[in-house]
């Protein structure tokens, strides 16, 4: 009989994890009995059933909610489960504690952020490390996302690095078509063929740093005056960008589109990706505009540096300083060869190293060293 695999994730909102066990549940159900628990019926919910995987709705929206270890509790009981494999804070504690009293399965979970880099108030960002803290010793295996990530867990945390893992995150790089180039968008925009557009994707959470890129516009406009600034995404920081765009003046320049889902579509339409962030621990967007082979300024950060060499195939910058941002921009606009150079480096860098094929076979070699164990 096929071992079975509980995936936990709130689902509240689409980013990165929840992305990420897609990839898994698609890549194994022929092989495993794949069930996943997670909060709403959002668009989480709507390609897990796309994809006919089961779904257990499970409501995670509060911090404590013993309801919810049950729930889940329930579900490992009632399904066999033998490993559980949890992300985000509060999934995490969910199930390390449902997973510890029901008939113990192995339990395993992803960091892509500590809790410390969370966008939350003082006093929830202390509840969560001490949740955190109080469930890691359930935790047999640790997949973290980057090497910066696990060293905050075997060097600041303690835990052992024997049972830490690195796994880094994989796009699916064959439906990603560097030649494609989308005009459509760009006329609906109101964008002109030629005006030089640069894009940045993501949650406007400040861990995107999004304010830092728009205020480097001003700079970059008044170098090149026809310049574009394409906003893609949503999150809790919309209103105050907005604002700011206006108080510099660069608001009739950029546009925000909310979210998208034609990722690759938005990137086949713009002429360099930005990606301003501030924290990171392992972002797919720029993962996806290396394999459309962008152009790329981002900052000089963890996570993002083990993606991206400088002068490579990518031009790094420091956070949170405009003035790099917008020179560097600049710089890439006014030299075509140098631009090509940096974006078909790469597309061979993603090809090698980040496929969606090397993640799924690294993390089910975690998963058969645990089932094994048995």
């Amino acid at each position: 009989m096929n071992s079975s695999i509980l995936y936990v994730i709130d689902g509240l909102e689409f980013g990165g994890g929840e992305r990420v066990f897609l990839q898994l549940a698609s890549a194994l159900r022929d092989r495993y009995r794949i069930l996943v628990a997670t909060n709403t019926n959002g668009r989480f919910g709507h390609e897990l059933k796309m994809l006919q995987i089961q779904t257990v709705f499970v409501d995670m929206s509060r911090q404590l909610s013993f309801k919810s270890v049950r729930q889940i509790r329930d579900i490992i009981r009632q399904n066999g489960i033998d490993l559980v494999h949890s992300q985000g804070a509060r999934a995490d504690f969910f199930a390390r504690l449902s997973g510890r009293v029901a008939d113990p399965p192995h339990i395993l979970c992803t960091v892509a952020m500590p809790v410390e880099g969370f966008n939350v108030d003082p006093l929830r960002k202390i509840a969560y490390r001490f949740l955190d803290r109080l469930s890691s010793r359930y935790v047999e295996r640790f997949i973290v996302v980057s090497d910066s990530l696990k060293r905050i867990l075997t060097e600041g945390r303690g835990i052992a690095p024997q049972r830490v893992v690195r796994i880094y995150n994989g796009i699916e790089v064959d439906r990603y078509h560097p030649d494609l180039k989308e005009t459509s968008l760009r006329s609906n925009w109101g964008i002109g063929p030629t005006a030089p557009l640069i894009g940045a994707i993501g949650r406007m959470a400040w861990q995107k740093g999004f304010e830092f890129l728009i205020r480097a516009m001003p700079n970059v406009i008044s170098a090149s005056p026809e310049t574009m600034l394409l906003l893609v995404g949503d999150g809790p920081l919309r209103m105050e960008l907005e604002t700011l765009a206006k108080q510099l003046n660069v608001f009739d320049k950029t546009i925000f589109t909310g979210f998208r889902s034609d990722v690759s579509q938005i990137l086949s339409t713009i002429d360099i990706l930005a990606v301003p962030s501030v924290l990171e621990g392992f972002p797919m967007i720029t993962l996806e505009g290396m394999a459309m082979a962008k152009p790329i300024v981002a900052t000089q950060i963890d996570g993002i540096t083990e993606q991206l060499v400088q002068d490579k195939q990518a031009i790094l910058v420091p956070p949170k300083n405009p003035d790099a941002l917008a020179e560097m921009l600049l710089k890439l606009m006014q030299d075509t060869e140098f631009t090509s150079r940096l974006g078909m480096a790469a597309r061979r860098k993603v090809e090698a190293d980040f496929s969606v094929e090397r993640m799924v076979r690294e993390t089910e070699k975690v998963y058969l060293s645990l089932l094994k164990a048995n």
